[in-house]
Protein backbone atom coordinates (compact mmCIF):
# COMPACT_ATOMS: atom_id res chain seq x y z
CA UNK A 1 0.00 0.00 0.00
CA UNK A 2 1.24 3.47 -0.82
CA UNK A 3 1.06 6.43 1.50
CA UNK A 4 0.74 9.45 -0.76
CA UNK A 5 1.28 12.91 0.61
CA UNK A 6 2.21 16.39 -0.50
CA UNK A 7 5.27 18.34 0.56
CA UNK A 8 4.21 21.91 -0.09
CA UNK A 9 6.90 24.58 -0.19
CA UNK A 10 5.05 27.82 0.41
CA UNK A 11 8.17 29.91 -0.26
CA UNK A 12 8.68 28.98 -3.89
CA UNK A 13 5.45 27.32 -5.10
CA UNK A 14 7.01 23.92 -5.78
CA UNK A 15 4.87 20.83 -5.11
CA UNK A 16 6.50 17.51 -4.22
CA UNK A 17 4.15 14.53 -4.33
CA UNK A 18 5.44 11.56 -2.34
CA UNK A 19 4.19 8.08 -3.18
CA UNK A 20 4.95 5.10 -0.97
CA UNK A 21 7.37 4.66 1.89
CA UNK A 22 8.80 6.82 4.65
CA UNK A 23 12.18 6.73 2.95
CA UNK A 24 10.64 8.45 -0.05
CA UNK A 25 9.18 11.01 2.32
CA UNK A 26 12.60 11.68 3.79
CA UNK A 27 14.08 12.07 0.32
CA UNK A 28 11.30 14.43 -0.75
CA UNK A 29 12.46 16.77 2.00
CA UNK A 30 15.97 16.60 0.55
CA UNK A 31 14.62 17.43 -2.91
CA UNK A 32 12.62 20.35 -1.50
CA UNK A 33 15.74 21.77 0.15
CA UNK A 34 17.82 21.32 -3.00
CA UNK A 35 15.23 23.14 -5.10
CA UNK A 36 15.06 26.00 -2.61
CA UNK A 37 18.85 26.35 -2.43
CA UNK A 38 18.99 26.73 -6.22
CA UNK A 39 16.10 29.15 -6.44
CA UNK A 40 14.01 26.77 -8.58
CA UNK A 41 10.31 27.61 -8.52
CA UNK A 42 6.96 26.61 -9.94
CA UNK A 43 7.54 22.92 -10.72
CA UNK A 44 5.97 19.64 -9.59
CA UNK A 45 8.09 16.66 -8.56
CA UNK A 46 6.36 13.28 -8.30
CA UNK A 47 8.47 10.96 -6.13
CA UNK A 48 7.04 7.61 -7.25
CA UNK A 49 6.71 4.12 -5.80
CA UNK A 50 7.07 0.78 -7.58
CA UNK A 51 6.38 -1.68 -4.77
CA UNK A 52 3.20 -2.93 -6.51
CA UNK A 53 1.53 -2.54 -9.89
CA UNK A 54 -1.16 -0.55 -8.08
CA UNK A 55 1.45 1.90 -6.83
CA UNK A 56 2.63 2.50 -10.39
CA UNK A 57 -0.97 2.94 -11.55
CA UNK A 58 -1.61 5.49 -8.81
CA UNK A 59 1.52 7.39 -9.82
CA UNK A 60 0.27 7.68 -13.41
CA UNK A 61 -3.17 8.73 -12.19
CA UNK A 62 -1.66 11.43 -9.99
CA UNK A 63 0.44 12.76 -12.86
CA UNK A 64 -2.63 13.15 -15.10
CA UNK A 65 -4.59 14.88 -12.33
CA UNK A 66 -1.71 17.21 -11.49
CA UNK A 67 -1.33 18.16 -15.13
CA UNK A 68 -5.03 19.03 -15.41
CA UNK A 69 -4.96 21.10 -12.23
CA UNK A 70 -1.61 22.80 -12.95
CA UNK A 71 -1.27 23.15 -16.74
CA UNK A 72 1.44 25.83 -16.40
CA UNK A 73 3.78 23.73 -14.24
CA UNK A 74 6.45 21.32 -15.46
CA UNK A 75 6.09 17.82 -14.00
CA UNK A 76 9.24 15.86 -13.17
CA UNK A 77 8.87 12.18 -12.23
CA UNK A 78 11.43 10.45 -10.04
CA UNK A 79 11.52 7.64 -7.45
CA UNK A 80 11.40 3.86 -7.80
CA UNK A 81 8.84 3.65 -10.62
CA UNK A 82 10.82 6.20 -12.63
CA UNK A 83 13.95 4.12 -12.03
CA UNK A 84 12.40 0.80 -13.08
CA UNK A 85 10.12 2.07 -15.87
CA UNK A 86 11.66 5.30 -17.18
CA UNK A 87 10.38 4.86 -20.72
CA UNK A 88 6.81 4.35 -19.52
CA UNK A 89 6.76 7.76 -17.87
CA UNK A 90 8.76 9.47 -20.61
CA UNK A 91 6.00 8.52 -23.05
CA UNK A 92 3.39 10.35 -20.98
CA UNK A 93 2.66 13.72 -22.58
CA UNK A 94 2.15 15.29 -19.15
CA UNK A 95 5.72 14.50 -18.05
CA UNK A 96 8.53 16.98 -18.68
CA UNK A 97 11.50 14.91 -17.40
CA UNK A 98 12.18 11.52 -15.78
CA UNK A 99 14.91 11.38 -13.12
CA UNK A 100 16.47 8.32 -11.46
CA UNK A 101 16.64 7.51 -7.75
CA UNK A 102 20.32 8.39 -7.43
CA UNK A 103 20.14 11.50 -9.56
CA UNK A 104 17.16 12.96 -7.68
CA UNK A 105 19.31 13.55 -4.58
CA UNK A 106 22.19 15.31 -6.33
CA UNK A 107 21.93 19.09 -5.81
CA UNK A 108 22.82 19.91 -9.43
CA UNK A 109 20.28 17.58 -11.08
CA UNK A 110 17.22 19.81 -11.23
CA UNK A 111 19.06 22.94 -12.36
CA UNK A 112 20.59 20.80 -15.12
CA UNK A 113 17.38 19.23 -16.42
CA UNK A 114 15.57 22.58 -16.35
CA UNK A 115 18.29 24.33 -18.37
CA UNK A 116 17.97 24.96 -22.08
CA UNK A 117 21.08 22.84 -22.66
CA UNK A 118 19.43 19.63 -21.43
CA UNK A 119 17.78 17.92 -24.39
CA UNK A 120 17.28 14.39 -23.01
CA UNK A 121 13.96 13.59 -21.37
CA UNK A 122 15.32 10.67 -19.29
CA UNK A 123 18.11 11.08 -16.72
CA UNK A 124 18.25 7.58 -15.22
CA UNK A 125 21.51 5.68 -14.78
CA UNK A 126 22.26 2.09 -13.69
CA UNK A 127 21.28 2.02 -10.01
CA UNK A 128 23.36 -1.13 -9.45
CA UNK A 129 26.51 0.86 -10.17
CA UNK A 130 25.90 3.23 -7.24
CA UNK A 131 28.19 2.47 -4.31
CA UNK A 132 28.33 5.74 -2.39
CA UNK A 133 26.29 7.12 0.48
CA UNK A 134 25.97 10.72 -0.63
CA UNK A 135 25.74 13.93 1.37
CA UNK A 136 21.95 13.86 1.39
CA UNK A 137 22.14 11.54 4.39
CA UNK A 138 22.79 14.58 6.57
CA UNK A 139 19.43 15.23 8.24
CA UNK A 140 17.38 18.35 7.83
CA UNK A 141 17.29 20.12 11.18
CA UNK A 142 13.73 21.13 11.96
CA UNK A 143 11.84 22.08 15.10
CA UNK A 144 10.16 18.72 15.46
CA UNK A 145 9.93 16.30 18.36
CA UNK A 146 10.48 13.39 15.96
CA UNK A 147 12.95 13.17 13.08
CA UNK A 148 13.71 10.49 10.50
CA UNK A 149 17.32 9.61 9.71
CA UNK A 150 18.22 7.50 6.70
CA UNK A 151 21.10 5.18 7.56
CA UNK A 152 20.89 2.68 4.70
CA UNK A 153 19.73 2.36 1.10
CA UNK A 154 19.26 -0.51 -1.35
CA UNK A 155 18.86 -4.25 -0.82
CA UNK A 156 21.00 -7.31 -1.56
CA UNK A 157 18.09 -9.77 -1.44
CA UNK A 158 16.53 -10.91 -4.70
CA UNK A 159 13.06 -12.05 -3.65
CA UNK A 160 11.10 -13.23 -6.68
CA UNK A 161 8.10 -11.02 -5.86
CA UNK A 162 10.03 -7.79 -5.16
CA UNK A 163 11.23 -5.15 -7.62
CA UNK A 164 12.69 -2.78 -5.03
CA UNK A 165 16.39 -3.78 -5.45
CA UNK A 166 16.09 -2.73 -9.10
CA UNK A 167 14.73 0.62 -8.02
CA UNK A 168 17.15 1.18 -5.14
CA UNK A 169 20.29 -0.78 -6.01
CA UNK A 170 22.50 -2.83 -3.73
CA UNK A 171 22.67 -2.27 0.03
CA UNK A 172 24.75 0.73 1.10
CA UNK A 173 25.34 1.79 4.70
CA UNK A 174 26.08 5.16 6.25
CA UNK A 175 29.18 4.82 8.50
CA UNK A 176 28.69 4.75 12.26
CA UNK A 177 30.41 8.08 12.91
CA UNK A 178 28.25 9.91 10.37
CA UNK A 179 25.06 8.46 11.85
CA UNK A 180 26.05 9.39 15.41
CA UNK A 181 27.13 12.92 14.42
CA UNK A 182 23.82 13.54 12.66
CA UNK A 183 21.83 12.27 15.64
CA UNK A 184 23.83 14.56 17.95
CA UNK A 185 22.99 17.53 15.71
CA UNK A 186 19.28 16.70 15.76
CA UNK A 187 19.19 16.17 19.52
CA UNK A 188 21.09 19.43 20.09
CA UNK A 189 18.32 21.19 18.12
CA UNK A 190 15.54 19.75 20.24
CA UNK A 191 14.64 16.42 18.64
CA UNK A 192 13.36 13.95 21.23
CA UNK A 193 12.84 10.90 19.05
CA UNK A 194 14.93 9.57 16.15
CA UNK A 195 13.50 7.04 13.69
CA UNK A 196 16.15 5.10 11.78
CA UNK A 197 15.01 4.31 8.26
CA UNK A 198 16.27 2.54 5.15
CA UNK A 199 15.27 0.03 2.49
CA UNK A 200 16.59 -3.08 4.29
CA UNK A 201 17.43 -1.65 7.70
CA UNK A 202 18.70 -4.85 9.33
CA UNK A 203 21.33 -5.26 6.59
CA UNK A 204 23.02 -2.06 7.79
CA UNK A 205 26.78 -2.48 8.19
CA UNK A 206 27.31 -5.62 6.13
CA UNK A 207 28.89 -3.66 3.26
CA UNK A 208 31.26 -1.59 5.42
CA UNK A 209 35.05 -2.31 5.32
CA UNK A 210 34.64 -4.09 8.66
CA UNK A 211 31.18 -5.71 8.59
CA UNK A 212 28.96 -4.59 11.46
CA UNK A 213 25.39 -5.20 12.64
CA UNK A 214 22.43 -2.95 13.29
CA UNK A 215 22.64 -3.94 16.96
CA UNK A 216 26.19 -2.59 17.08
CA UNK A 217 25.02 0.74 15.64
CA UNK A 218 22.07 1.07 18.03
CA UNK A 219 24.32 0.25 20.99
CA UNK A 220 26.80 2.95 19.89
CA UNK A 221 24.00 5.50 19.49
CA UNK A 222 22.74 4.97 23.03
CA UNK A 223 26.28 5.10 24.43
CA UNK A 224 27.50 8.15 22.50
CA UNK A 225 24.26 10.17 22.58
CA UNK A 226 23.14 9.77 26.21
CA UNK A 227 20.67 12.66 25.98
CA UNK A 228 18.68 11.03 23.17
CA UNK A 229 15.25 10.41 24.69
CA UNK A 230 13.85 7.84 22.26
CA UNK A 231 15.04 5.70 19.35
CA UNK A 232 12.69 3.89 17.00
CA UNK A 233 13.26 1.59 14.01
CA UNK A 234 11.18 1.59 10.85
CA UNK A 235 10.57 -1.68 8.97
CA UNK A 236 12.91 -4.54 9.86
CA UNK A 237 13.48 -8.06 8.56
CA UNK A 238 12.90 -10.14 11.69
CA UNK A 239 15.17 -13.00 10.62
CA UNK A 240 18.11 -10.58 10.41
CA UNK A 241 17.80 -9.15 13.95
CA UNK A 242 21.16 -9.84 15.65
CA UNK A 243 21.67 -10.86 19.29
CA UNK A 244 22.88 -7.42 20.38
CA UNK A 245 19.79 -5.72 18.97
CA UNK A 246 17.54 -8.35 20.56
CA UNK A 247 19.15 -7.72 23.95
CA UNK A 248 18.72 -3.94 23.55
CA UNK A 249 15.03 -4.46 22.84
CA UNK A 250 14.79 -6.32 26.16
CA UNK A 251 16.46 -3.83 28.53
CA UNK A 252 16.89 -0.38 26.94
CA UNK A 253 14.02 1.87 28.03
CA UNK A 254 14.87 4.48 25.37
CA UNK A 255 14.28 1.92 22.60
CA UNK A 256 10.66 2.22 21.50
CA UNK A 257 8.74 -1.10 21.79
CA UNK A 258 7.45 -0.94 18.24
CA UNK A 259 8.53 -2.92 15.19
CA UNK A 260 7.05 -3.01 11.71
CA UNK A 261 7.77 -6.54 10.50
CA UNK A 262 7.74 -7.50 6.82
CA UNK A 263 5.92 -10.83 7.01
CA UNK A 264 4.41 -10.97 3.50
CA UNK A 265 1.61 -13.57 3.57
CA UNK A 266 2.63 -14.99 6.94
CA UNK A 267 2.71 -18.54 5.47
CA UNK A 268 5.44 -20.52 7.23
Amino acid sequence: MTDNHLVKDETNTNDIITMGCRLNGYESEVIKNNLASQGITDIIVVNSCAVTAEAVRQTKQSIRRLSRDNPHKKIIVTGCAAQTEPQTFAEMEQVYKVVGNHEKLLPQTFSHILSDDCQEKILVNDIMSVSETAGHFAPNIQDKARSYLQIQNGCNHRCTFCIIPYGRGNSRSVPTGVVVDNIKRLVDHGTKEIILTGVDLTSWGQDLPTPLTLGYLVEKIFKLVPNLARLRLSSVDSIEIDDTLFDIMSYEKRFMPHLHLSLQSGDN
